[in-house]
């Protein structure tokens, strides 16, 4: 079934309230399905624990650190106690071995394709470099597991508007040879806020959907999500 988004009326979503519940090792760990979840990946050092925080506007909710890598666990946070922020582990470089790195690669797949309230995906790529084989590897698997995914670049304030129409052009030109249509794409900072309202408007008209039409109680019954194996796309164009 193709998910389209319903034309709602914009709302910028007022953030209530945001606390930690738990970090998990395995989707077993999770907390138990009670609402949407929209879960946010990126290579290590993107800038995910960042955005997240400037989303939320709570200063240290989600841990940041000059080392990348050192989220290592599936983090849920309760968002105006209605939906879930999910932090998910980087991809890529971290100062791990291989037996680790291939321990959060499983968890991280199983949380992907098994995870029945995943209402989004949004994948963070940096805003300052040339589209990387891992984050193209990245998406492509997402197309073939057919989860919804929304693209955000990030740290756009470190370079300039021309740098950052060349770089979303760029990765459109990659996204072209993988699929026939191009995934949202918003640009973001975490230090002007860029791209806030826009996120928070996407997560909020997605929350209206999963109320209308998908209840938490078809979850429970084992009914996969409307929402899952779409993206939300635009006409491809000619680049």
């Amino acid at each position: 079934m193709l998910f389209i988004l319903n034309k709602i009326k914009p709302y910028i979503m007022i953030i209530k309230s945001a606390e930690f519940v738990k970090s998990s090792s395995s989707i077993e760990l999770c907390p138990k399905i009670t609402a949407p979840e929209f879960a946010f990946i990126g290579r290590s050092n993107v800038g995910k624990s960042s955005l997240i925080n400037m989303l939320v506007n709570r200063t240290g909710l989600a841990k940041t650190s000059v080392k990348p890598g050192e989220t290592r666990l599936i983090n849920h946070f309760l968002i105006n106690k209605s939906w879930y922020l999910v932090d998910l582990p980087g991809y890529g470089y971290a100062s791990a071995s291989k037996v680790e790195i291939a321990k959060w690669s499983k968890f991280i797949d199983d949380y992907l394709s098994k995870r029945e309230n995943l209402a989004c995906l949004f994948v963070l790529i940096d805003s300052r470099i040339e589209p990387q084989k891992i984050d193209m590897e990245f998406i492509s698997n997402l197309k073939y597991l057919r989860i919804p995914f929304v693209l955000i670049s990030t740290k756009t304030d470190k370079i300039s508007k021309l740098n950052i129409e060349r770089h979303i052009k760029s990765f459109k030109r990659e996204l072209i040879e993988m699929q026939e249509e191009l995934p949202t794409h918003f640009i973001s900072s975490s230090k002007t806020a860029t791209g806030r309202s826009e996120i928070l408007s996407l997560i909020e008209k997605i929350n209206t959907e999963w109320n209308v039409d998908k209840t938490i109680e078809e979850v429970k019954r084992g009914k996969k999500v409307g929402l899952i194996g779409n993206t939300f796309s635009e006409p491809k164009k000619e680049i």
